[in-house]
């Protein structure tokens, strides 16, 4: 049985994400914070918010791959963002939109931090699917 989601009427309405995730028992893939590297370790898109997220979004495509997953299997984003300003999330949606397509919206959560482990990193997501 897949995962469903609930959005309460009670709520307010949500933007790309959905505020109840129910996931059935089984397996799940929890991916660790993809960042804006590339293979050899290299950041990509320098300064750049949405360069940054197609590079961070294409790794988690390849770590949800590899752990045979698709996008409908996610039912969990969370996203870290510096220096987060409300301007900054409609680039990342937007990106974020292309992977997930007319899926249902995962449970979401995005955060504004300080910094991440490296100067020129910008945004880093985790994710949690569900395997079975």
């Amino acid at each position: 049985m897949p995962q469903t989601y609930v959005n309460p009427p009670t709520l307010t309405k949500p933007t790309g994400y959905s505020h109840v995730a129910i996931v059935p028992a089984g397996r799940q893939v929890h991916i660790s914070g993809q960042v804006a590297f590339d293979a050899a370790g290299q950041v990509v898109g320098r300064g750049d918010l949405s360069a940054q997220a197609e590079q961070v979004y294409a790794n988690l495509d390849a770590a949800l791959k590899a752990a045979g997953c698709t996008w409908a299997n996610v039912f969990k984003l969370v996203t870290y963002v510096v220096n987060l300003t409300p301007e900054m999330a409609p680039r990342i949606r937007a990106v974020r939109a292309r992977y997930l397509g007319n899926l249902d919206m995962p449970a979401s959560t995005m955060v504004g931090v300080t910094s991440l482990v490296h100067a020129d990193l910008l945004l880093e997501v985790e994710v949690i699917a569900r395997l079975d």
